[in-house]
């Protein structure tokens, strides 16, 4: 953590690795209860959480359906309307869309949904890719605190928060571990 940034205390485990892989599960058949066709799905991971969430959900649709729908990867970072503050040299991941979007059903996927920029700077670029039939968002959890009149379609799990707490989320291809914590900011700069 940079000098100066707040320190955050652990306040309670919101998902276990079962329970994540129950969700997951479920959000996958939501998606497919959505669409109709598969063969029109394209999943994109938000980086850094969202790559391995749309890769496990791909994984569970493939189960469901035999088929694995194609997946690719964005790199928000260029697209935000706060890169200024991010970070002097904020680090640029590549976006990866395998398949034109043209016409497709695009489902953005990402591990936390809180103000709604991110999904906003996500869109921005899908744009400078083609234009999907629609577009659709899948987030693990929903915490609250919009700033944009954004919302997801499917919710893993909606977790009241308040401004200050922060919610961690760690997935096994990142992280080593799956989980949802709930901690405090503690020692927030004035």
């Amino acid at each position: 953590m940079a000098t100066g940034s707040p320190k955050l205390r652990f306040k309670r485990a919101v998902l276990d690795a079962r329970e994540m892989a129950l969700i997951l599960r479920r959000m996958a058949g939501q998606l497919l209860e959505q669409q109709r066709r598969c063969d029109d799905l394209l999943l994109l991971g938000i980086h850094t959480r969202g790559v391995p969430l749309s890769e496990r959900l791909a994984a569970e649709i493939e189960r469901m359906e035999g088929v694995r729908p194609p997946l690719g990867t964005l790199d928000i970072t260029l697209y935000r309307d706060d890169l200024s503050t991010v970070a002097q040299q904020p680090v640029v991941k590549k976006s990866t869309i395998p398949v034109p979007i043209d016409g497709k059903t695009v489902v953005l996927c990402d591990d936390v949904l809180y103000t709604g920029r991110t999904v906003r700077a996500a869109l921005d670029e899908i744009n400078d890719y083609g234009r999907p039939r629609a577009v659709r968002l899948a987030v693990l959890i929903d915490r609250g605190h919009r700033e944009l009149p954004i919302q997801a379609d499917v919710v893993g799990k909606t977790v009241p928060t308040a401004a200050s707490e922060h919610v961690e989320v760690g997935l096994e291809a990142v992280d080593g571990a799956d989980y949802v914590h709930l901690h405090d900011r503690v020692g927030e700069p004035a």
